[in-house]
């Protein structure tokens, strides 16, 4: 396996230090969480490569592993052993159950933005990804400008909804709204449309009965930040979950991660998301 090697990693090594940040004060759900020994973690199940259930039946995937690694940091903050319980949500959920305090952080593929925080707040930026269509490979489609007039799947209630909005308002192609992946990409292989919209690696890790078949536009259609949501206004759980998630992408642990899950299919760091790890690895 080719090891990604992060540019950003040597230069924080000189920079920063790299133990965890000290404790903060014990409030709201992180006082909970300290004194009951128990997080309660939301996870997507069909978000592969990000979040989701493998053979096992347990959740796994890269926000998954920096989730676990922020949990890690907690227990060292606070010197107390923390168990994890997992909460499975869907795309239309996964915000109701952080602000309902059914769940204390939740780790998908969840985009930023001002609508969202309405809800929810966010931690630091863990992965930029941008909006991609999937086609059938021999639909003759080439990039998003030919889908003017033709059907595009999209799950509703996401950021890649509101992309494909924007783009029909250019060249007037018909948003046809889905429950969730497995009805876009059933969409998608029965000819009922002509592509489906979602984050580019949720395409490509998507489970297609014929990968063969499918085809990845080369079109961005936006740009995706994710993070971890948290309880809207809880600053004690944000500051210490956001101190866990500096030191990670300031040592080699997010290089790890992000090799783990990505390395086999030889996708590396670009210049945004390296920015994204410097910015992200703060001082104490």
């Amino acid at each position: 396996m080719v090891r990604v090697v992060f540019a950003f990693a040597a230069l924080a090594a000189v920079a920063l230090a790299s133990g965890d940040a000290a404790a903060q004060a014990l409030d709201g759900r992180l006082k909970t969480i300290v004194e009951s020994k128990k997080i309660r973690i939301a996870h997507r199940v069909d978000s592969t490569p990000f979040s989701f259930v493998n053979e096992r039946k347990q959740p796994t995937g890269y926000t998954i592993d920096i989730c676990k690694s922020v949990v890690a940091s907690l227990e060292r903050q606070y010197k107390v052993s923390i168990e994890m319980v997992w909460v499975p949500v869907t795309s239309q959920n996964r915000f109701d159950v952080i602000a309902n305090n059914q769940a204390d952080i939740e780790c998908g593929a969840s985009t930023v933005t001002l609508g969202r925080m309405k809800q929810v707040d966010f931690s630091n930026f863990v992965f930029v990804e941008s909006t991609g269509l999937a086609v059938l490979a021999k639909s003759g489609i080439n990039s998003a400008n030919d889908l003017a007039g033709k059907k595009v799947a999209v799950v509703a209630g996401t950021t890649n909804e509101q992309a494909l909005v924007n783009k029909s308002k250019q060249i007037k192609l018909e948003v046809v709204r889905v429950k969730d992946r497995a009805d876009g990409i059933a969409a998608l292989e029965s000819g009922k449309v002509d592509a489906y919209a979602s984050d580019k690696l949720l395409l490509i890790g998507a489970k297609f009965a014929d990968p063969k078949a499918m085809k990845l536009l080369p079109d961005d259609l936006s740009v995706e930040p994710y993070a971890i949501a948290l309880p809207r206004g809880d600053w004690a759980l944000r500051l210490a979950v956001n101190s866990a998630l500096s030191h990670i992408m300031r040592g080699s642990e997010m290089a790890f991660i992000f090799n783990t899950w990505f390395g086999q299919i030889g996708f590396k760091p670009g210049t945004l998301m390296t920015a994204m790890f410097i910015l992200n690895g703060l001082s104490d």
